[in-house]
């Protein structure tokens, strides 16, 4: 078998195109499993995983924990809320704590920057970055160019808009350089007060038109904005917001071209998207979910170096 480059998931910048490659061809072939009618492969058997989740969570969450149970994977939840964290442990000592129970892999979502890369040198277990902080949200990025390559055929070539609050989103900055990377062409749009002052230096074009970015773009991501994360106002109102950068049918209809949509989740309707378009047959949103899970069902595994 094939292996990955690294040992860690800890972000898109970290892995190379061939590692991307891989994952896109052995998550096909976890993809036709889910699709029988038994759902499971005996993989990861032997294999112990702890997902900890130091924020809320439900999509990638219960996508992870599906993923490793289709792998037959034996699998702990944590939640921060509930556990010695609230009492003031350390990341550190939590985890060491959950590995000496012979853990393998350990899938982590933490409020802080860089969190997974710091533990992925405290600890001797695999660690998956399930998002950490505004920095990367890798997993997504590669099951948002999965479920382009499968609707287009390829990426190489594609022009690939990213739209909305990209300042405070980890998706948008693992989207980019997983996109780069397999050679699409990157434009983010947005509000100027939500686009990162350092965002030239990352070689993506900049658009603050919405309607100039959907007629350049084959692909549309929409991005929810978000609040959680900002500690001023961006923009005078939602209402203003919803005018310049929601995304309508009629908006839609008005390209002369059709174009794919899709959403990391969750779907604020009716403010970055509406329903009507969320729901069209342009929309991808619904593939994204399902792919999420053979995806992650093949970066696991090829971590786990599991033999069929």
């Amino acid at each position: 078998m094939s292996a990955l480059s690294v040992r860690h998931l800890l972000g898109i910048k970290e892995i190379q195109a061939s590692d991307i490659d891989l994952i896109f061809s052995t998550a096909n072939t976890f993809k036709e499993v889910i699709n029988r009618p038994i759902k499971k492969t005996p993989s990861l058997r032997d294999t112990t995983i702890a997902n900890l989740f130091f924020e809320n969570s439900t999509r990638t969450k219960l996508s992870f924990e599906l993923a490793e149970k289709r792998l037959s994977a034996d699998v702990i939840n944590f939640a921060a809320s509930s556990s010695s964290v609230s009492k003031g442990e350390t990341l550190t000592d939590t985890v060491n704590n959950i590995l000496a129970m012979k853990v393998d892999m350990v899938v982590m979502r933490h409020p802080y920057a860089g969190a997974a890369k710091f533990l992925s040198r405290q600890v001797k277990a695999t660690i998956i970055n399930a998002g950490d902080g505004a920095h990367e949200h890798p997993t997504q990025a590669l099951l948002d160019a999965f479920s382009i390559h499968e609707k287009l055929g390829s990426i190489k070539g594609c022009n690939i808009a990213i739209i909305g609050d990209i300042l405070h989103s980890r998706v948008a900055l693992s989207n980019i350089f997983c996109l780069q990377k397999l050679g699409a062409n990157v434009m983010v749009c947005g509000p100027p007060t939500l686009l990162p002052k350092y965002i030239n230096e990352l070689g993506v074009r900049v658009e603050t038109n919405l309607k100039k970015a959907l007629e350049w773009c084959d692909v549309a991501n929409m991005l929810r904005i978000q609040l959680e994360r900002q500690d001023i106002k961006y923009f005078p109102s939602l209402r203003e917001y919803i005018m310049l950068y929601g995304l309508n049918m009629p908006m839609l209809e008005s390209l002369k071209k059709e174009i794919l949509i899709m959403h990391p989740g969750p779907i604020n309707r009716g403010v970055e998207i509406t329903s009507e378009v969320a729901d069209s047959h342009q929309s991808i949103i619904l593939n994204q979910v399902e792919n999420g899970v053979a995806v992650r069902m093949a970066v696991m595994y090829l971590l786990a170096g599991a033999k069929q």
